[in-house]
């Protein structure tokens, strides 16, 4: 029982999360549908014939878990830090204290208890307390002038605050002014609590972002759900989706005899896994939903209505992408789970300390920026096989596009190789080229993140999702191209 709590609390935070996103969204819901019922129940509808569906069972699950594991979770520390999640932060004030002034009152509010690292700087001697009266005979604080006081854990000058504090009382009994500064970084006693509301969002704006594409492009909407309810209802995805879940368990209980290394081989692989499944489906999808369509005249029937070209390749694109989405979110939360008891596992493997659940928490935290950039570049690769199928049918576009992963890999490689390969002017021409007119697939890769056990920073993660835009708005354009002037008949 304790080995199920310490691995299953980091997924119970998360799905504590996606438990308040959801009843944030049914709660739009229940409002929308008191002022304006037409459209609240266009979105009940959307929800039951489109991806949202399948999605919204695993949302399901997770707030179930959320609600029947809470007994055995520690449930009152985490909800305490998502309540203190606004309060802390650094703290910052800056005051001059007057010369021969005793209990000079500097307004401060912090916990003690949240203290991360705190810095003190005077250039008089000054006392500091949290009470009046106290001075010099009882600081707290002792600071000299003109010496930084600093404090983090395991140094060796004392904390000196350990209540709640709302004051600061300064007392400077100089003949001089002071320059006062008192610089404190304070974090909630659970700072896992942080993953809560990243995740309601997340769910919020999944919903939100379907529900607008739906509402500020109908036709195209409609193009789209069609073609991921066809994909989804697919034997080819079932397959894919459960051998994705086979192989992310087996890989738990596989020995890579790596010396207390194998939770970052589960990662990699893991991740590797869920990318190639999800590239497979988006290409085979492109080729029978363009392609197919397009050879076998169904995609004139469509055109025929008061449907457009743009909106029939556009619609395409992102009936494509839904069920990538589910895939990562099926898969996503499987391997999650997995990572975080792999931890346990090892430790029970080799004979180590049991660990706590936040280490295990630590480890699923560094791999969800992984699976959004595995995503990113599942969905640029759907692009350009979008593009290719509005001229190519699916064994020539497997060619192709299996071609444009390889070298986006190696493209990096090959302008940054230091060897005597590199010097030859070709080898470093055709580098360039391949770098500059195929995406660069390396920037979507973490394993030197994982190797350094570091988190992908959200800069990063905000400039890949920039280069995914971009690059998928160019295959758009040509996919557009190609397919504006070809026969149908």
């Amino acid at each position: 029982m304790e080995k199920l709590y310490i691995w299953l609390t980091p997924i119970w935070v998360l799905s504590v999360g996606v438990t308040i996103g959801a009843a944030a969204l049914l709660a739009l819901w229940a409002l929308l549908y008191l002022v304006r019922r037409p459209a609240a129940d266009a979105m009940a509808s959307a929800v039951h014939e489109g991806v949202l569906q399948p999605i919204g069972y695993v949302v399901a699950a997770m707030a179930a878990l959320a609600i029947f594991a809470a007994p055995t979770m520690p449930v009152s520390a985490v909800m305490e830090s998502l309540g203190r999640l606004t309060a802390v932060g650094p703290k910052v004030v800056q005051v001059t204290v007057p010369a021969n002034s005793e209990d000079f009152p500097v307004p401060l509010v912090f916990r003690g208890e949240e203290l991360q690292e705190y810095v003190i700087d005077s250039d008089e001697d000054v006392a500091v307390n949290t009470e009046e009266g106290k001075g010099y005979v009882d600081p707290l604080v002792l600071v000299e002038g003109g010496d930084q006081y600093r404090w983090t854990p395991g140094s060796p000058t004392p904390r000196g605050f350990d209540e709640d504090v709302t004051t600061l009382y300064v007392t400077n009994e100089t003949a001089s002014d002071s320059d006062f500064t008192f610089l404190a970084e304070t974090d909630v006693k659970t700072p896992q609590a942080r993953q809560i509301p990243i995740a309601a969002v997340s769910v919020i704006g999944l919903f939100g972002i379907y529900f607008l594409i739906r509402w500020l492009a109908p036709r195209v909407s409609v193009i789209a759900a069609a073609t991921a309810k066809e994909t989804i209802s697919q034997p080819l995805f079932a397959l894919l989706t459960g051998l994705g879940v086979v192989a992310l368990v087996a890989y738990v209980f596989i020995p890579y005899n790596t010396f207390g290394e194998d939770v970052k081989m589960l990662k990699t692989s893991g991740m590797t896994t869920i990318k190639v499944l999800a590239i497979i489906m988006a290409l085979w999808t492109a080729s029978t939903s363009v392609a197919d369509e397009i050879e076998g005249r169904t995609a004139l029937t469509v055109l025929s209505k008061p449907v457009g070209r743009r909106q029939f390749i556009i619609g395409k694109f992102l009936g494509i992408i839904w069920p990538i989405v589910l895939m990562f979110v099926v898969l996503g939360v499987v391997f999650l789970a997995c990572v975080s008891f792999k931890v346990v596992y090892d430790a029970r493997e080799s004979s180590k300390t049991m660990p706590v659940w936040t280490e295990c928490h630590t480890e699923v935290v560094r791999i969800i920026p992984g699976l959004v950039l595995a995503f990113f570049e599942s969905v640029v690769l759907a692009a350009i096989s979008v593009a290719v199928s509005t001229r190519l049918p699916m064994l020539p576009n497997l060619i192709i596009c299996g071609s444009i992963y390889v070298l986006g890999h190696l493209a990096a490689l090959i302008v940054k190789s230091q060897s005597a390969l590199n010097e030859i002017v070709f080898v470093r021409f055709f580098g360039r080229l391949v770098s500059t007119i195929l995406p660069v697939l390396d920037h979507f890769e973490i394993e030197g993140a994982i190797a350094g056990e570091s988190t992908v920073p959200m800069a990063y993660l905000g400039w890949a999702l920039l280069y995914t835009a971009l690059y998928c708005g160019v295959a758009m354009l040509l996919a557009l191209l190609l397919f504006e002037d070809r026969d149908l008949a």
